[in-house]
């Protein structure tokens, strides 16, 4: 008689466990007596990720900040960190937080070693590890050797803020809020700054307040448009070129009739202009800014084929201007100006 194979049965699979992003808002509004600093804000941060949170001056960057890292109560909504609500587990959020505000109160009367051995010990870090936690955050913010027995009062600013960044990572929490961490800094202070919330990337979540636009381009994965309380704008740079953008722009240098090649920019595209030429220089050559459509693609190859088929013109130069954060700001708040009704403002 045949062997009858009994099948086991299949045992179930335990539902994969999604991490609850790093920073949430929910609705979030604050209210100082009948004016808004922030209305019905609704976004989050994953894990990992450096993000730009821009706005002018008195839109409501710095509000968000206090009451993510617990220093200000919302009005309405809900504000959560590694999925931990602020307003209910206010000590627990913390515990995952690090806040660089943008006045730094350091004491000046303390050496930097000192000062982070005092923090780290108030943050909770184990006795044991205190030390050792201690000199890797010197190491990581540039601050060993002679930097770490200073005074902090004798101090530049651009080391006062890295020492300000050093006390936000010390527990290694799982987000960094920096609050205009390079304002007031030259550019060789700023290039610094830069270069250490990059070494953060993929280890830390950073949430970065500034009005600076070219830093936030250049060290962010994601940018948040605030304008008037309000978020107008959130994605990539490149995402939110594509969306608010109209149009381009390019420069051509060339030698020849300028008024000819206006006259040939209709059939390169319908709404290619002539927008600035510049006199020429004493080869000869001139400099003309030319407007057109967004998101055309092939656009520049028309124009060479054009210029290079049709007439006597000597080119040197066709190039696409890549539309910088300035550019998506300005429409953005623009965006948002036009959209939203005026209410009063206050300073951040």
């Amino acid at each position: 008689m045949p062997e009858t194979l009994t099948v086991p049965p299949a045992r179930p699979v335990a539902p994969a466990v999604v991490a609850p992003p790093s920073l949430q808002a929910v609705a979030l509004t604050k209210e100082y007596g009948s004016v808004r600093a922030i209305e019905n804000l609704n976004f989050t941060v994953a894990r990992g990720e450096i993000v730009g949170f821009l706005g002018p001056n008195g839109a409501g960057k710095s509000t968000t900040m206090r009451i993510f890292s617990g220093l200000l109560a919302a009005t309405s909504g809900r504000a959560y960190v590694a999925g931990i609500p602020v307003a209910k587990s206010p000590d627990e959020a913390k515990r995952r937080l690090g806040y660089m505000p943008e006045h730094n109160p350091l004491p000046d009367d303390m050496r930097v070693s000192e000062y982070l051995d005092l923090r780290a010990r108030l943050k909770e870090v184990p006795r044991k590890k205190v030390k050792s936690r201690v000199e890797e955050v010197l190491e990581m913010c540039g601050l060993q050797h002679k930097t770490r027995r200073k005074l902090i009062g004798t101090l530049s600013k651009g080391y006062r803020q890295r020492v300000g960044i050093a006390d936000a990572i010390l527990a290694e929490p799982e987000v960094i809020l920096m609050d205009e961490p390079t304002i007031g800094l030259d550019p060789h202070q700023i290039l610094s700054i830069r270069r250490l919330i990059d070494s953060l990337r993929g280890r830390l979540t950073v949430l970065i307040s500034s009005h600076i636009l070219p830093e936030i381009e250049m060290c962010c994965d994601r940018v948040m448009i605030i304008n008037q309380g309000r978020l107008v704008a959130v994605g990539t740079s490149a995402s939110l070129r594509r969306e608010l953008l109209t149009r381009s722009e390019w420069r051509v240098r060339l030698k020849g009739d300028v008024a000819a090649f206006e006259k040939l920019l209709p059939e390169v595209h319908a709404g290619l202009r002539l927008a600035a030429c510049s006199a020429a220089d004493g080869d000869g050559f001139v400099d003309i800014r030319l407007e057109g459509p967004a998101n055309e693609p092939g656009l520049g190859e028309s124009l060479l084929a054009v210029v290079t088929q049709r007439g006597s013109w000597r080119v040197r130069e066709i190039a696409f201007v890549e539309p910088g954060l300035e550019q998506i700001f300005l429409a953005a708040t623009k965006q948002g100006e036009d959209t939203l009704a005026p209410f009063a403002r206050i300073r951040k």
